[in-house]
């Protein structure tokens, strides 16, 4: 009985401590949906981010103002390098990258929300408790308000505003520590003697351009 009542002590006083920003973990692989209030685009995509080499892919589909597309783009930041890939006909587009690396973290200077239960608690494994945070966009561009897991700090959604297309939501799910094939995030061989095209008009500046670099 003593035990019993130390181990819910302990619980508790877990529970209680306030939550801290956090990092996600280096090296992770899962999908994602990108949807905006306008309704101008929709995609699922699946992702590999690898945050100690500082590299990107997102193999996508989805629809951009009616119009169908799929996409599979290389982001390798620190060559400042991304590549356009088509499996299917081998060819491959090699461009300036323009946006700077953002490891995927809640920022040591956003506010905490609150913390809550995604699901039931009512039960054991009902319910997936999560931290929300808030803070501002860089170069006051307004604000953002993001959701991790308590325990990993893995990624559940981030919505932010833009002028173009009003409330802009991405949702993470299907996330695993850890990359199956790391051989994805570089370039296929049939990329190798592709030449950086120069003049490009739409590089991506940040994570949500990439997603209308396409068109």
């Amino acid at each position: 009985m003593r035990l019993f009542v130390i181990l819910s002590c302990f619980l508790a006083g877990c529970l209680a401590q306030k939550p801290h920003t956090c990092s996600t973990p280096p090296l992770m692989s899962g999908a994602l949906t990108v949807s905006t209030q306008n309704e101008k685009l929709w995609t699922y995509a699946k992702y590999l981010y690898d945050g100690l080499g500082q590299r990107l892919r997102l193999v996508e589909l989805g629809t951009y103002e009616n119009k169908s597309f799929t996409y599979d783009a290389l982001l390798l930041f620190r060559e400042a390098t991304m590549y356009e890939i088509n499996e299917h006909d081998r060819t491959c587009k090699k461009k300036p990258l323009k946006a700077d690396f953002q490891p995927w973290a809640v920022p040591k200077d956003a506010s905490l929300v609150g913390q809550a239960v995604v699901g039931s608690s009512s039960g054991p494994g009902q319910g997936l408790l999560v931290n929300t945070w808030t803070g501002n966009l860089s170069n006051k561009a307004g604000k953002y308000m993001t959701t991790v897991t308590e325990f990993g700090c893995i990624p559940v959604s981030t919505v932010y505003h833009t002028d173009q297309f009003g409330w802009v939501v991405t949702s993470f799910f299907n996330n695993v520590i850890g990359i199956p094939d790391p051989g994805q995030l570089n370039p296929p061989d049939f990329c190798m003697d592709a030449e950086i095209q120069a003049n490009v008009e739409k590089e991506p500046t940040d994570f949500l351009s990439l997603f209308l670099n396409k068109h």
